[in-house]
């Protein structure tokens, strides 16, 4: 829901600044990491604005992706269960994905006939190629821990059991480690994944030196 997304960004934004936290775990409350929208309220046939300024307040709200992606802090999806629509989307966004052996992935857009958001076809394409993702958007498959596994969009899978322990184990040996590193880290890959070898280089070369200051 709008409110839900709201106080997510707020979340974010907070653990963005906030010097006690060295890395970010995002994860669902029950047995789903994240459903996707509120449909049910979508097809209610209410809406509250011109078009554009529904997209804006729904551009704002999708700074959330960006901030899991971008923030100078390693963020994990702990996937306990579904991630399905803008969802999976969010999952995507973090660095990295520890998922449970009985969580499933989806698209699942094209089955409620809307086109997504929050970065999925920015994160997907990239990480398994654009003719897979493409596939995966228009058929809204749904991918068992298996096929997720073998795709490459997890990290690890681990059992439902260990999905806590494992997940927390890994946030805290990255909580523990090299902060002003992984914010130059993350800082690079952004720029691989979008720019220019001299860009990337550049940025190297003054991460490196800027890191060699630190303790």
């Amino acid at each position: 829901t709008p409110t839900m997304m709201q106080a997510q960004l707020d979340a974010l934004m907070a653990a963005q600044t906030d010097p006690d936290v060295g890395c970010v775990v995002m994860t669902g409350a029950g047995r789903a990491f994240c459903a996707g929208g509120d449909v049910k309220s979508m097809a209610s046939g209410e809406r509250r604005g011109s078009l554009e300024e529904r997209a804006v307040d729904l551009r704002r709200r999708m700074e959330v992706s960006r901030l899991l992606h971008e923030m100078a802090k390693p963020t994990i999806a702990m996937v306990n269960g579904v991630a399905a629509g803008a969802g999976l989307s969010i999952a995507l966004a973090c660095d990295l994905r520890v998922v449970a052996k009985s969580a499933r992935m989806t698209t699942a857009f094209a089955k409620v006939g809307f086109s997504g958001d929050f970065a999925g076809h920015y994160f997907l394409h990239r990480m398994i190629g654009t003719a897979k993702a493409r596939e995966l958007y228009f058929t809204a498959e749904i991918l068992d821990s298996a096929k997720i596994e073998a795709l490459g969009l997890a990290n690890r899978v681990v059992a439902d059991d260990q999905l806590q322990a494992e997940t927390m184990k890994l946030a805290g040996q990255l909580a523990n480690g090299p902060r002003v590193a992984w914010g130059y880290m993350k800082r690079n890959m952004k720029a691989a994944e979008e720019g220019t070898l001299s860009e990337v280089m550049d940025l190297e070369a003054f991460g490196m030196m800027r890191c060699a200051d630190t303790d």
